[in-house]
């Protein structure tokens, strides 16, 4: 099941419609060009980082998506619909100047925001974490619902400040690791990251085996963190798939403490690692399972108060 996203009450929408992930533009091409339209010249952002504010000084009305950079961050940058984002958001009628909307986000994948709030994801596309972006977007760049639950009529525009506060990875992105274990499965990887698991014909390990497949250079998961990932789980006797988070569309967060197999076998693992956890039969009629597990992240702290 998806994620019920708290901006909704932030946002004024009473649902939304998650779909799977779908393919961004690749890296190499992700090119970010600020618009060179004069319109920013009456458009002024202020606020601490994390909490833009933005005013207009006279009414704006745009025809198509258009976006600055007002700070460049250093961070990861948003190359695919399929990453996490969490941003801190300002966003006022182009008409009247009044706010409509605001607040922080939780942790979600650009996808989901596309599907109501297309200029917004247009906006942040190629944006680097740390970034402060300034946008202004058509009522065309927002769903029907979107635009009326704002009072944005079809000829009218919002004028938004966005802070471009996490990033996520897309999927591992560390470097291959050799393992000569013998007897172990094997990983296959898509181009877009999603995993595939070949369990050779062989008898499962009697003790949980973890592998470091892909070493990412990210910071080190420690005990009190909240790492984000994508997994899948194959039943070690069937070769079946028994969970993927990459079919679910979502990624998960996990501590230390969460009821996963793998979940400790995170700790001391950096962001961007790959790992190949097989855990035995417990003797009381549960398979050998093998997990491979992406690590995207780490929550900030507001948002893994908000998974507990």
């Amino acid at each position: 099941m998806h994620r019920i996203p708290a901006v909704l009450a932030v946002l004024g929408l009473s649902a939304l419609t998650l779909a799977a992930c779908a393919a961004g533009p690749a890296e190499a091409t992700c090119e970010r060009t600020d618009s060179s339209s004069s319109v920013f010249d009456v458009i002024h952002a202020s606020g601490d980082f994390g909490t833009p504010q933005v005013k207009i000084d006279a009414p704006i009305t745009v025809d198509a998506t258009q976006h600055v950079d007002e700070t460049v961050g250093d961070g990861t940058r948003l190359t695919t619909d399929a990453q996490d984002v969490i941003f801190s958001v300002s966003i006022l009628s182009g008409a009247s100047g009044q706010q409509v909307a605001g607040g922080a986000t939780p942790p979600q994948a650009l996808t989901d925001w596309r599907e109501n709030y297309a200029g917004l994801a247009d906006a942040m596309m190629c944006a680097t974490e740390g970034s402060r972006i300034l946008a202004t977007i058509p009522a065309s760049g927002l769903s029907e619902q979107a635009a009326q639950s704002w009072g944005v009529g079809a000829d009218q525009s919002i004028v938004v400040a966005i802070d471009l506060t996490k990033v996520y990875l897309a999927a591992a992105d560390g470097a291959s690791q050799y393992n000569d274990r013998p007897g172990m499965p094997s990983v296959v990887v898509a181009p877009g990251g999603r995993p595939g698991i070949i369990v050779p014909d062989a008898a499962a390990p009697e003790e949980l085996v973890t592998e470091t497949l892909l070493k990412g250079t990210g910071p080190e998961i420690t005990a009190d963190d909240t790492a984000r990932v994508q997994f899948t789980a194959v039943d070690w006797a069937t070769r079946k798939v028994t969970k993927s988070t990459w079919e679910d569309g979502a990624s998960v967060p996990i501590t230390s403490q969460s009821r996963v197999p793998f979940a400790a076998e995170l700790v001391g693992a950096t962001v961007g690692s790959q790992l190949l956890v097989v855990v035995p039969a417990d003797g009381a009629g549960s398979a050998a399972s093998v997990y491979v597990v992406d690590i995207l992240g780490i929550d900030p702290p507001a948002a893994a108060a908000g998974t507990r």
